[in-house]
């Protein structure tokens, strides 16, 4: 670092968890099969079928469904800016 640039501190990770909790969700794509596995509250599902997850930014998931438009309107529904994760 030279000694004209600035150093800013990271954000934490509560405050980074925190940050745009009510204003951006992401969709992500998964295996029926890992939805069980990272969600067990999660209803039952057909093994083998994808499955799009709309999370809040801290991480909360919001709703499963079948299709991505289906979970950007959901995103929508709920003041939601939608951000998709790969």
């Amino acid at each position: 670092m030279t000694r004209n640039e600035k150093r800013y501190p990271l954000m934490s990770p509560q405050a980074f968890a925190a940050f745009g909790q009510d204003a951006i969700g992401y969709v992500r794509q998964m295996r029926a099969e890992d939805v069980e596995i990272l969600y067990p509250q999660a209803p039952l599902l057909v093994p083998g079928v994808t499955v799009f997850i709309l999370h809040a930014a801290d991480g909360t998931p919001l709703c499963i469904t079948d299709s991505f438009a289906e979970a950007t309107r959901d995103a929508q529904n709920n003041a939601l800016e939608a951000v998709s994760v790969h």
